[in-house]
């Protein structure tokens, strides 16, 4: 398995994407300072997840995400996944 992730930080105001096999272990590297991008807004807190059965497919919703550079495509999102 393989994940599609957004994280936010409340410090920074940001969100970040990503894809991982592990997420647990990737936002404990994000919040540990490994990721250059992501350093400066520790603490990160995932606000969505999405599984896949291939990297491939992980990283191609990664890179929709990703195309969109909508902060209320990304909210919307968010949104949507947490009434279902």
């Amino acid at each position: 398995m393989y994940f599609t992730y957004i994280i936010y930080s409340q410090k920074i105001d940001k969100y970040y994407i990503g894809y991982t096999k592990d997420i647990v272990r990737r936002l404990e590297r994000h919040n540990n300072g490994w990721s250059k991008s992501t350093k400066s807004g520790i603490p990160w807190i995932v606000k969505y997840v999405k599984e896949f059965q291939s990297k491939s497919a992980a990283i191609r919703f990664e890179r929709k995400l990703k195309k969109q550079k909508s902060r209320d495509y990304l909210e919307r999102l968010i949104n949507t996944s947490r009434k279902q």
